[in-house]
């Protein structure tokens, strides 16, 4: 990733982190939302990044089964928690976070 890509990424997570903070007291429930191509791996891989949160986990296949939309409803303890999850999940190839 160019130093360019790299500033604007740590510029839109700035972003997101205060408008989070602005709109929430914390904890607070959050809805993720992701599109991964489907295979069991890129679903397990979602599902797994949320293991023994509590979390409540709705996966939809696209109409052309090619996509998977993953939904996961849990409780965060803070906005960087939100953050830290996005980036860890962003390492998936094809990944959409919503």
């Amino acid at each position: 990733m160019s130093d360019d890509n790299e500033k604007k990424t740590a510029e839109f997570y700035e972003r997101l982190k205060a408008e989070l903070d602005n709109s929430n007291s914390w904890p607070a429930p959050y809805l993720f939302k992701f599109i991964v191509p489907t295979n069991e791996e890129n679903i397990l891989k979602v599902e797994n990044a949320f293991n023994c949160m509590g979390d409540v986990i709705k996966t939809t296949k696209s109409k052309t089964g090619k996509f998977t939309s993953v939904s996961v409803d849990v409780t965060v303890k803070d906005s960087q928690e939100i953050i830290d999850k996005y980036q860890e999940l962003s390492t998936i190839e094809g990944i959409v976070s919503l």
